[in-house]
């Protein structure tokens, strides 16, 4: 679980969940990110969390979705049945480094935020710190992050994540698997998408 997030300057991208055409417009911006590192890094999608709490579940809700869809340019870490979490968080950074030639890391977390952001799916630059909304000292890992707000923060952090709302979860993590498995796609193509495009895409993950 990501601290308490705050506005960041210049996040590459910010988007409600439930916006229009979300998936589409977050493939286009990662997509635009990876493309020049696909040809000499492995690209993996750490999500971390717990199924053991609500809201720190997100993580491994988005790996298990996006696992099922078999994206052939991504390796995924972290979903329901294999989580990433504090206590294996290091062995699994060790075995990404051990089993990938140049790892580019899309890290993947749950955070609190304020409750006009809740359902906001930001990604930027950067290293996430997992943990640190609940006291936890662990390693920053990513060299992108993707954050979702999934409640309040500020206090009482792992009581709230507990009392996070299953639903929101859910809702946000399809958006956002869906939305990598487009990014996937594209970077398989190695073409920019287009609108045409993503209603082909669109069946294939509805038929998935």
């Amino acid at each position: 679980m990501k601290p308490l997030q705050t506005r960041r300057s210049n996040p590459l991208f910010r988007e409600p969940y439930d916006s229009q055409l979300f998936e589409q417009k977050f493939a286009s911006c990662l997509y635009s990110t990876l493309l020049s590192k696909s040809t000499f890094y492995d690209i993996v999608v750490l999500c971390i969390g717990t199924d053991r709490s609500t809201g720190d579940a997100l993580g491994p809700i988005i790996g298990s979705k996006l696992n099922k869809l078999f994206p052939k340019q991504m390796t995924v870490y972290g979903t329901l049945d294999h989580p990433v979490h504090a206590v294996n968080l290091n062995e699994t950074l060790t075995q990404i480094k051990n089993r990938h030639r140049l790892p580019y890391i899309v890290a993947v977390d749950a955070c609190l935020g304020e409750m006009k952001h809740i359902g906001t799916v930001t990604l930027a630059q950067g290293p996430l710190k997992p943990g640190a909304a609940v006291q936890k000292r662990l390693p920053e890992v990513g060299d992108v992050h993707l954050t979702g707000i999934v409640n309040v923060g500020g206090f009482m952090e792992y009581f709230v994540l507990q009392n996070t709302r299953l639903a929101l979860v859910m809702k946000m993590a399809e958006k956002i698997a869906s939305g990598l498995y487009y990014t996937s796609l594209y970077l398989e193509k190695r073409k920019a998408p287009t609108m045409a495009a993503t209603y082909v895409l669109n069946e294939r993950v509805d038929q998935s």
